[in-house]
């Protein structure tokens, strides 16, 4: 596969690099256009950096959201390439559309050293189509308007789309600094993890998490498990969880996975129970034995964070993927905090798994440098953990 420095290796002064980057940033749901967490954005800043200054004329594609194929303004990258240009130091054009009469224009009025955000990606059906022809068709039309292409998406590379698998398959291709450390990490935990080797899942659904589950277990001196989906763990064992979510058709496979584990598998021993889901709802924290019928629990409690934290101190390898609780309203932060401190702490290397536990961290003001890596790539760090073959990496290792 090669690398952003061997495109760097042969010039790029005056070229045209169409760079596939990750800028699906979140945004405050009550003020449009603000931004909460520009950490993808900041994530890609280092290629952009390298050919901007290296003289390319650098075209930037991203999706945002899940529109439907077609324009609207609620996923527009407008608010994106203001925030790019703030980050870069220097002005990006935004084109107003992915490929028509004003990404045309723009595309060649492109001088050295700038930078042009296309709009959406995913307001052309081409992009996401199941259909390789229609999908090619657009990628055709995105290839068009460069003579290289470099793909620093990692939270993308699971996705058989246009800009993802189909335009590095009409130009001389190379992986993006991101990308390269994400799958040099994800290799690290999932081949050659250094023990022990402790893992922590969250997040809402057994279901999602299935398959990173059976392919770990094997590998694992401890998995903990929190969030939502401890609920059908706790149900398998027998507990009644009241008004918490819970998979009734998991259930089986959460008692066989149980059984598997021979007692690897930790499950929290003690929960904060909510009579709603509202930061304002009253609360308490139980033992699981107690949940009561009308309440549901919300996140883990301090005795299960004490026993988490003991489980992740001797660890010399720690993979986290999903919030131990609902980390965005105050009263149910404490876990998912627990725990990421407690990872910060290890004498080894810790990996966030991308997604929901990214955003906590920063969300919650937790130090980064705490953390070996924080991947940008929640899904796409969960596939690869499964073994599956990631379209976007095949295609820029063909």
């Amino acid at each position: 596969m090669k690398n952003l420095d061997d495109l760097l290796g042969e010039g790029v002064q005056g070229r045209r690099v169409i760079v596939r980057a990750d800028l699906n940033v979140p945004f405050d749901k009550n003020q449009p256009g603000v931004i909460t967490d520009d950490g993808r954005a900041r994530a890609v800043l280092p290629t952009l950096i390298a050919l901007r200054d290296a003289g390319a004329r650098v075209i930037v594609m991203s999706h945002l959201g899940r529109p439907k194929g077609a324009p609207d303004p609620k996923y527009t990258l407008a608010p994106v390439a203001t925030r790019l240009a703030e980050l870069l130091g220097s002005p990006v054009v935004f084109a107003a559309d992915t490929i028509g009469d004003d990404a045309q224009e723009k595309v060649a009025a492109l001088g050295d050293g700038q930078v042009l955000l296309l709009e959406n990606l995913r307001f052309n059906e081409g992009e996401t189509s199941k259909d390789d022809a229609v999908r090619v068709a657009f990628a055709e039309q995105l290839a068009a308007f460069a003579d290289y292409y470099v793909d620093d998406a990692f939270g993308a590379v699971h996705r058989k789309h246009a800009s993802v698998y189909d335009v590095p398959a009409l130009l001389p291709h190379y992986a993006g600094g991101l990308v390269i450390k994400e799958v040099e990490v994800l290799k690290r935990v999932s081949e050659s993890p250094e023990q022990p080797y402790v893992v922590v899942l969250g997040g809402s659904k057994v279901s999602d998490k299935l398959a990173v589950i059976k392919a770990l277990l094997p590998k694992v001196d401890k998995l903990l498990v929190g969030g939502g989906m401890c609920f059908t763990f706790l149900k398998a064992q027998g507990h009644e969880v009241g008004k918490s979510l819970l998979e009734a058709e998991m259930i089986d496979t959460c008692s066989a996975l149980l059984e598997e584990a021979d007692g690897r598998i930790v499950l929290p021993v003690d929960v904060v129970a909510a009579s709603e889901f509202s930061a304002d709802a009253a609360h308490d924290v139980v033992d699981i034995s107690g949940i009561p019928a009308d309440r549901l629990g919300l996140d883990i409690g301090p005795a299960s964070v004490s026993l988490f934290a003991d489980a992740i101190s001797g660890a010399k390898t720690v993979f986290w993927n999903g919030p131990m609780g609902v980390f965005e309203l105050a009263p149910f932060a404490a876990g998912t905090r627990g725990v990421a401190e407690a990872i910060t702490k290890i004498d080894g290397f810790s990996v966030v798994g991308g997604g929901d536990s990214a955003a906590a961290v920063r969300t919650l003001g937790i130090d980064e440098s705490g953390f070996g890596h924080i991947s940008t790539g929640g899904g796409a760090s969960l596939e690869y953990l499964e073994g599956k073959k990631l379209p976007g990496v095949e295609a820029l290792e063909k």
